[in-house]
C-alpha cells in the first residue's frame, strides 16, 4: 500500500467502492442475463440455493468471501498482514451492494430471448471486469477472491491475470459439483455465461489495466504507474 495524502485517500475509497458497486450490479446482470451467474458470485448462489436461502445470498456472500480470507492466511502465512482482515468490512459492504443490485435490477432484461441474454452477459463481463480493475487498481486492499488470487500469483511467481483465470474456473467448477450432488440440478447458476466470464474476464481486467491503469494510479496515489 502506497502513501498518499488526504484528498488522495478519500478518491481511492470512492473508487474503491465504485468498484465494488460495478462489481455487484455485474453479477445482478448476469443473473438477469438467465447463462448463469459470474464466477465471483457462482459459488455463493449455489450455496444459498442448497440451504434454500436465496433471498439471503447477500449473507451468504460474505460468509464465503470470509473463508477467501482464511484461505490467503494459510497461503501466505508470516507474509499475511493483519490489516488484511479489513477485507471483512468490505465484504459485507459488498454483501450489502449485491442485496442493493438485486432490488434495483429486479427482473429487467434489455430484451427477451438469447440474443438479449447474450447481451446481458457481455455486460456483464465488461462490467465485472471494470469493477475488478478499478478496486484492485486503487491498491487499498483486495476483495477477498482477489486477494486470494494474489496471494496464490505471489507464491506461484504467475502473472494475476492469468491465475484469476484458474481461480474462476475452480470456483465454477466447486460450484458444479455442489449443484450436481445437493441440488441436482448443476446448471442451476452455472452454465455456458459462467465459464465465458471465468475465461474472459481475468484478460479483461488486463485491457482495461492497459488502457486506463496509470491514469487511475496518478488519481488515487499519486503516481503514474510506471
Amino acid at each position: 500500500m502506497r502513501n498518499r495524502s488526504g484528498i488522495q485517500w478519500v478518491i481511492s475509497i470512492v473508487l474503491y467502492c465504485i468498484g465494488l458497486l460495478c462489481l455487484a450490479f455485474g453479477v445482478a446482470f448476469s443473473a438477469n442475463a438467465g447463462l448463469g451467474i459470474s464466477p465471483v458470485n457462482s459459488l455463493p448462489y449455489v450455496i444459498a440455493s442448497c440451504l434454500g436461502r436465496e433471498a439471503s445470498v447477500g449473507t451468504i456472500v460474505t460468509a464465503v468471501f470470509c473463508f477467501y480470507i482464511l484461505l490467503q492466511a494459510l497461503i501466505l502465512r508470516r507474509d499475511f498482514r493483519l490489516f488484511n482482515v479489513l477485507q471483512i468490512f468490505f465484504s459485507t459492504l459488498f454483501g450489502y451492494f449485491v442485496t442493493f443490485s438485486k432490488g434495483v435490477m429486479g427482473s429487467w432484461r434489455i430484451m427477451d430471448g438469447y440474443a438479449g441474454s447474450l447481451i446481458m452477459l457481455a455486460m456483464s463481463i465488461v462490467i465485472v471486469a471494470f469493477g475488478v480493475f478499478l478496486y484492485v487498481g486503487v491498491d487499498i486492499i483486495p476483495m477477498p477472491m482477489e486477494g486470494l488470487t494474489m496471494a496464490i500469483a505471489k507464491k506461484a511467481g504467475k502473472p494475476f491475470a492469468k491465475v484469476k483465470t484458474i481461480v474462476d474456473c475452480s470456483v465454477v467448477v466447486l460450484g458444479l459439483i455442489l449443484s450436481l450432488l445437493i441440488l441436482h440440478d448443476p446448471f442451476r447458476w452455472i452454465r455456458e455465461g459462467t465459464v465465458l466470464s471465468a475465461l474472459i474476464t481475468g484478460r479483461l481486467v488486463s485491457v482495461f489495466r492497459r488502457l486506463f491503469g496509470a491514469r487511475v494510479e496518478k488519481l488515487a496515489c499519486g503516481t503514474d504507474g510506471k
